[in-house]
């Protein structure tokens, strides 16, 4: 058998082992909760910025922060990263990251706040 089945099956094995409750050697990454208004409001952006920057639309924004949806999936792992390394995150997104950070009103606000810190 390949190196990529031998591999596929033990994922599967190690996911099923987890799913039964027994101890397994799958790891798993649970995150806590986020208070998704605190970190934009850290991070200097109006609604409208967080959601254009991280593709997040304003809506389902405001349902986070309101408390009426949480995150799930991606979304929830994304927040992590940006609650952790916010310009990280936007210099990932940004095809032209430091062209762009310099000229706009969110890169301004982040410089700021990172040499104020």
């Amino acid at each position: 058998m390949s190196n990529a089945y031998t591999s596929i099956k033990k994922g599967l094995d190690e996911a099923i082992e987890h799913a039964k409750g027994n101890k397994s050697k799958a790891i798993v990454h649970e995150f806590t909760p986020l208070d998704v208004k605190n970190i934009r409001l850290d991070i200097g952006m109006s609604q409208s910025e967080f959601a254009s920057a991280f593709g997040i639309s304003v809506s389902t924004l405001r349902h986070w922060e309101r408390g009426d949806r949480t995150p799930q999936g991606p979304a929830l792992v994304l927040l992590n990263v940006v609650a952790k390394e916010p310009k990280a995150v936007l210099s990932a997104l940004s095809a032209n990251a430091n062209k762009a950070s310099r000229s706009t009103p969110i890169g301004r606000r982040m410089r700021k706040k990172t040499r104020d810190a």
